[in-house]
């Protein structure tokens, strides 16, 4: 046999061996869950705004139907003129992700990276393609180990991973850029449906009382948008640039391990560099 059959043969058994143990690895899948935090918030202060209503003195009348056409139809409306429908069809999807999103918690991925970048210095890149079954418990993780087995070169990987981090957070940015330019619109319309109730007033002014159930309409489309901007919208923007945050954060441990494991560096080294990506409460110490 030629030395270079040998040496193949040599890799194959590094890479591929039977007796390899890869039971150690536990990829966890990402949960889908419930953001209580979102949903109580905005029930408690919708809640708030109700109970001053009931509780208040008076029979004042705090529905219209025309007033809430134009804060509510009106801001969807002018936020679409400023977008394309492809931007808005993508914020919607990006939008539910507010109130239920998939979780997963940084410190466990950081420590699932470095179980893995332990086995790739003891075997080499293609050991991963013995747990492809456990990481594709994580789509986004799957599809970038994926660029590992496949032999990508760290520089290439390094390349692609940027690319998408970047693209991400753009996207994110967009969809969030959405959301808070809707909370701008809502009280202008607001505005414009109480311009509108003074005109209908005014015409009324020969018969006096029907000025103020008309001054309260007229009122109600100011207080319909500072609703729908301040306590809806805005807050939902929020949420939304805090998630994508959080994500990109995970997308950059992903990076930053799939970089180290191509260059075959220390795991070692590697805990110390995703600790500094990591905040203070998810650091994480697999090495004593």
């Amino acid at each position: 046999m030629s030395d270079t059959s040998q040496g193949t043969e040599n890799k194959v058994n590094v890479n591929a061996s039977p007796q390899m143990d890869v039971s150690g690895i536990r990829i966890h899948k990402p949960v889908l869950v419930i953001d209580f935090a979102t949903i109580l918030g905005l029930l408690f202060a919708i809640g708030l705004i109700l109970a001053a209503i009931v509780f208040g003195s008076g029979n004042a009348q705090f529905f219209n139907v025309p007033a809430v056409m134009i804060v509510v139809c009106g801001t969807i409306a002018v936020t679409s003129i400023s977008y394309t429908g492809e931007e808005l069809a993508r914020a919607w999807k990006v939008i539910s992700r507010a109130m239920f999103r998939r979780l997963q918690v940084p410190s466990i991925m950081a420590r699932q990276l470095v179980e893995m970048a332990v086995l790739v210095r003891k075997h080499g890149p293609l050991v991963l393609s013995r747990i492809e079954g456990d990481v594709k418990k994580d789509p986004d993780l799957s599809r970038v180990v994926q660029y590992l087995v496949d032999g990508y070169s760290a520089p290439d990987i390094d390349l692609i991973m940027s690319q998408e981090i970047g693209a991400l957070v753009e996207r994110h940015q967009r969809s969030a850029g959405i959301v808070r330019r809707a909370a701008e619109i809502a009280p202008g319309m607001g505005l414009i449906g109480t311009l509108v109730g003074l005109v209908q007033m005014l015409a009324q002014l020969d018969d006096p009382s029907a000025i103020g159930p008309a001054m309260a309409v007229a009122l109600l489309t100011t207080f319909y948008g500072a609703v729908l901007g301040t306590v809806i919208l805005t807050p939902m923007a929020a949420k939304l640039e805090r998630n994508s945050q959080e994500e990109a954060l995970n997308r950059a441990l992903i990076h930053t391990a799939l970089v180290s494991m191509g260059k075959q560096e220390s795991p070692r080294r590697l805990e110390h560099i995703l600790n500094s990506l990591l905040p203070p409460s998810e650091k994480i110490q697999y090495f004593d």
